[in-house]
Formats: structure tokens, C-alpha cells, sequence
């Protein structure tokens, strides 16, 4: 029941440019996608060991060239490629050949997965989800590649959000890493991050007995309500709940994803909204983007309002993307607590390290669906939202923001951001990776060894705080509550922050840097840079390592678990991302015992054990 007029299904910001909605879909950017996402899945799937390539003679190439073969013999893959640390493969895209019988076939990523089926170990459940998703991720790149993008030089010295909408690659290990699942076209221009498209959030109000909200210990509904919405929004709001002979007072306002709205709340949802359990009342005045994890959004009405994040029941690498009323409800003291502890401990607040909180959260429990279903079901997920603060209010006069994941971007001509930051720093790239490494690393090391904290700090969850000289001065962490853990019996939490605690086997507990960081954000990032030109590999991984054993030297008192748990070990466990999702890709791991799924196969050489210091 919509209680104003206010129209809603076209209170999203459409571009203009989607007046034909499939128009980025030509045939030169579709066999360009494929091209490069083919690259990707070689790449990656021979560096989980599903695949493995064999050399083949290079002839009058002095590159060296490999191929790889269909379940069936009948189809062949021939690339150009070196073979970087930690099993990296840097494969030439322009260089893969497919042939089947003889005949050359275009590269196709589709045909690729559907080839390798059993190689893949993809079940007959499984492989045609994951070929929409391979599919909706060719899509999204033949969408970026329509966009007339900065370059890297350009977007280095860019604002936040033009960067943030700016990124084509994704998770750097995951290859169907953008299948949003339950976009259709028109919501994809719509809602997509890349988009860029200013969006109005939709708001409910949702009957105190049904709904629950929290908050960090200085904040509370009203307070944060005053704060997210101006004076006549907020009577506008109470109008209409008054109208229908209802007190808003009586009722919790929760920010909706549009996409959530039109296609759960006003359908699966219909029962609470016949009963005035809940309200629709309508979008919000404020334009916000979305960030690179699709369900978050940045307020770029006012940037030093809450970032929100929204349930969004889309389908996207390995998980429905909603959000648990229940989880909701101890984020705001999870985060507190986490504040709380970097805040205490010298060496956290020495590196500058800061969390934007997740201040409030509201969730909303469909008593039905929680009868019939489990804790893990997307039916718990449907309707909940949290607000997160803005990192903007925090920042030093000529400082600026960065998505991390920018480190990792190269633009359509080859060239990288990271480099182009390099460049506009004057310093020598051993000195600028280095201060990155200090400002990331360190307080990673710090939390693992001395807290027992594990983070999971990809790219899309850490934003670089950018000096006056383009180098990362300081590092701020994000999605807090869902993704961190405790891994130890012994750290006294309280009651409330209890949930992130876990059950990890010792000898995996520094899978979450050797993975985690190592493994799966410096691989590419080294890979990068050696690609541009800018560090040798060896320089690279002496980098990482000076940093490591400058900050253990700087511990004594940790010695002991700087031993058990070596960072400088000769090897470590290989555990593989991808596998996870080809395994399952609606639902690759259970949230509360993360450890329990995971996939290894073998060992990788560490990089960082040459330069291990002598004692």
C-alpha cells in the first residue's frame, strides 16, 4: 500500500543513453569480452589446478606458448603466457587461439565452461546458473567497454565516486564475479554500479512488533532518522501513514533497494502490506550511487550522510545478496567493539588504521517465512538495512579517497592506475609500495597476531585515504559485521559481539593473509606492476616481506606466535575460491563456520620465504 502519490517506478534515474538497452551489445565488444574474460578463466582456473596447460613448441615466437584441451579431445586452446609468483599466470589475451578439429573458432567463455564441464566438475544443477552468470558478466563487460572511461591517468587524480563507478574488473580471482541474477536490462542500467546512475532509495515503515533496530551506544532511531532525513521528508512521511489512520510512531522507517521493493516487498511481501504491517511510503529526496558491492550506496545529495546498505535478493558470486533481520542486530555493537579495540591498541592506531561503523541497522522478520525455513534461508533475508558511516567527515584538508581495487584497475589501452599513482608521486616505487604496505599490511598482521581478528580486505572493502602526493597514507576498513572473525576460544568478547567468534583448525588460521591478502589481492597486484613496467617481481615480493619483518621486530612480545604461525614458511595451502562456486554457486559457504567449506588443493611457494630474516 503506497501511502502518497508520489510516484515510485520511475523515481530511479534512468541514463539517457539507454534509450536502446541492449545498444552496448555489438558484435565487436561481445567477441572483446569474451576474449578477456576466456583470458581470466584460463588464468585462474589453471591457478586453482582444475587446468593444466602443457607447453607447446613456440616456433618463431620467443614467447613461451601453451595449450589446453576439451573434455573431449575435440577442441583446442593455444595462448602466449609467463608464469608469475604464487602460480600467477599472466596470459596474453590477444594471443588465445581456439580450434576444434582443425577449424579456428572464436575465443567464447560460455562455450569455454560448457567444454571444460567435467574438468570443472560442474554438476548438471549447477553449470546452467553458472553459464547465465558467465553470461551476465560478459554483458557488464561489453557495457563498461561502450563507456567512455577515464583512463588510468585520468582516474588517478579523480574524485571517490568517479573512481568507484569507474572499475571494470570485479573480484580479481572470481570469474563469473558479476552475474546479478534477477537484473533485467532496464534495472541493470538502473542499478548497476557501473552504471553511475543516481538512484532514490524507496522507504517502508514496518510495525514495531515485527521489526527490530539497533544502534551503536551514542546513537539512537530518532537521532539517526534526524539525521537521514530533512524535516519534510519526514513529515511527509507521518502525513501519509496518518492518512490511513495509522501513527508512524508506532512504526520503524527501513530504506529499500527499488529493485527489492517492486520485485519482493510488493509481491512476496504482499500479506504484511494488505495487514499494515508494513507501509510504503515512497522514495526518499535523496540521490544516492551504488558501490561496487551492488546492495551498498553512497549519498552523493550530501556525502557526509550514511552510507546505506539494503537487502537485494539477486543472485550474485555465490550468494543471494540479502540481508538477515537477525544478523542485524548485533552489528551496531560488533562494530562499537571493534572501534573500540583499534582505538586501544598503539600499533592499530599508529598505522592510521579506522573502520567506517555500521552505526544502525533495522531488520524486519516475516514470521511466516522464518517458520518454514531455516537461519541460512534467502526468505530471512528479504527486508533489512543498515547504515554505515561516510567516510568523507573524517578526511584531513587535501586528502581524497580511493576504493582500493582502483590498485588493481587497468584501462582499455593496458594502462594502470597503479602506476599512474606511482608516477604522480615522484617516489620510487619500492618507497610508494611501501607505504601502502604499511598503512594495509601492518594492521592485517597486527589484528592476526595479535588479537586473533581476521578481516576479509579485498578490494571493494578497503578505501585508500590518498595524500597531497598521491600515496596511501592511511587505510580505512568496511563491511564490518558480516566479515570479520575471531579465531580463537580464548579473546574475551562480549555477549552481544559473540557471533563473530569461530572454530578455525590452527594450522589454517594464516590462510587469512597467505589467502586472503597474499594470495589473492598482492598475486595481482604484483602482477600489475610488473605488467607496467614499474617493479621486478623480486622487488616486489621484498617489499611485502621488509614489512612483514619490520613489523614482527617490532612486537617482541608476539615472538612466540610469530613462530607458530610463520609467515615465512617455505609454503602454504593453496585454497581456491573458484571451486567453491563451481561446488555451489547459490550458496558457496555458511557465514557462521566459514572454515567448514573451504576447498584446498596442494601448496603454493611462498613468496615471501626468500627474504625471510635471519634470527
Amino acid at each position: 500500500m503506497t501511502a502518497t502519490a508520489v510516484p515510485t517506478q520511475s523515481s530511479a534515474v534512468v541514463p539517457a543513453a539507454t534509450a536502446d538497452p541492449v545498444g552496448h551489445l555489438t558484435p565487436q565488444r561481445w567477441a572483446r569480452a569474451n576474449r578477456l574474460l576466456v583470458r581470466k578463466a584460463l588464468a585462474e582456473f589453471t591457478h586453482e589446478r582444475l587446468l593444466t596447460p602443457e607447453p607447446v613448441p613456440a616456433g618463431d615466437d620467443d614467447r613461451q606458448w601453451y595449450e589446453i584441451r576439451s573434455d573431449d579431445g575435440t577442441v583446442t586452446y593455444r595462448f602466449a603466457a609467463h608464469v608469475l609468483a604464487l602460480a600467477h599466470w599472466q596470459i596474453d589475451a590477444d594471443s588465445i587461439t581456439r580450434h576444434r578439429d582443425g577449424t579456428s573458432l572464436p575465443p567464447d567463455a560460455v562455450d569455454l565452461i560448457i567444454e571444460l564441464r567435467d574438468t570443472l566438475g560442474l554438476s548438471p544443477r549447477v553449470l546452467p546458473v553458472y553459464l547465465e552468470e558467465i553470461t551476465s558478466t560478459l554483458a557488464g563487460t561489453a557495457y563498461k567497454l561502450s563507456r567512455s572511461l577515464p583512463s588510468a591517468a585520468e582516474l588517478a587524480g579523480a574524485d571517490f565516486q568517479t573512481i568507484e563507478t569507474s572499475m571494470t574488473e570485479g573480484h580479481p580471482c572470481f570469474v563469473a564475479n558479476n552475474g546479478r541474477l534477477g537484473f533485467g536490462v532496464d534495472e541493470y542500467h538502473r542499478y548497476a554500479p557501473e552504471a553511475a546512475a543516481p538512484v532514490r532509495l524507496e522507504w517502508l515503515a514496518a510495525h514495531r512488533d515485527h521489526s527490530t533496530f539497533s544502534s551503536a551506544a551514542d546513537l539512537d532511531y530518532d537521532a539517526l532518522i534526524d539525521g537521514e532525513l530533512d524535516p519534510e521528508t519526514r513529515a511527509r512521511f507521518a502525513a501519509g501513514m496518518a492518512d490511513l489512520g495509522l501513527d508512524l510512531a508506532d512504526y520503524h522507517l527501513i530504506p529499500v533497494h527499488p529493485w527489492q521493493w517492486w520485485n519482493k516487498m510488493a509481491v512476496t511481501f504482499a500479506g504484511e502490506l494488505a495487514e499494515r504491517r508494513l507501509v510504503h511510503l515512497g522514495p526518499g529526496p535523496d540521490a544516492y550511487l551504488a558501490q561496487q558491492s551492488i546492495r551498498t550506496f553512497f549519498n552523493v545529495t550530501e556525502p557526509r550522510r550514511h552510507y546505506v546498505k539494503t537487502a537485494l535478493s539477486v543472485l550474485n558470486m555465490g550468494f543471494m545478496r540479502g540481508l538477515s533481520a537477525a544478523y542485524m542486530a548485533a552489528t551496531p555493537a560488533i562494530n562499537d567493539w571493534l572501534a573500540e579495540l583499534i582505538a586501544g591498541d598503539e600499533v592499530l592506531a599508529g598505522t592510521g588504521l579506522t573502520v567506517i561503523r555500521e552505526r544502525a541497522a533495522v531488520g524486519y522478520r516475516h514470521r511466516q517465512y522464518e517458520a518454514a525455513t531455516d537461519r541460512t534461508s534467502p526468505y530471512r533475508k528479504m527486508l533489512a538495512a543498515l547504515w554505515r558511516e561516510s567516510p568523507v567527515p573524517s578526511l584531513a584538508p587535501g586528502r581524497r579517497l580511493s576504493t582500493m581495487a582502483a590498485l588493481l584497475h587497468v584501462d582499455s589501452d593496458g594502462g594502470s592506475l597503479a602506476a599512474a599513482l606511482i608516477a604522480r608521486s615522484g617516489l620510487e616505487p619500492e618507497v610508494w609500495l611501501r607505504r601502502y604496505l604499511d598503512a594495509y599490511l601492518t594492521p592485517l598482521l597486527h589484528s592476526f597476531y595479535a588479537h586473533d581478528l581476521a578481516f576479509m580486505p579485498h578490494g571493494e572493502n578497503v578505501i585508500l585515504v590518498l595524500d597531497e602526493r598521491d600515496t596511501v597514507e592511511r587505510v580505512i576498513f568496511k563491511d564490518i559485521a558480516e566479515e570479520i572473525a575471531v579465531m580463537s576460544s580464548e579473546v574475551e568478547l562480549p555477549a552481544e559481539v559473540e557471533r563473530i567468534r569461530v572454530e578455525v583448525p590452527d594450522d589454517t588460521k594464516l590462510l587469512s593473509i597467505f589467502t586472503d591478502v597474499v594470495d589473492c589481492f598482492l598475486r595481482h597486484l604484483n602482477a600489475v606492476l610488473v605488467e607496467a613496467g614499474v617493479l621486478a617481481e623480486e622487488d616486489f615480493w621484498r617489499t611485502v616481506a621488509d614489512c612483514a619483518t619490520d613489523y614482527l621486530d617490532r612486537v617482541p612480545h608476539l615472538a612466540e606466535r610469530a613462530r607458530r604461525y610463520d609467515l615465512f614458511a617455505p609454503e602454504f595451502t593453496l585454497s581456491c575460491l573458484n571451486r567453491l562456486q563451481l561446488r555451489d554457486n547459490q550458496q558457496m559457504i555458511d557465514l557462521a563456520d566459514p572454515s567448514a567449506a573451504l576447498q584446498f588443493v596442494g601448496t603454493l611457494a611462498n613468496p615471501l620465504a626468500p627474504y625471510a630474516p635471519t634470527r
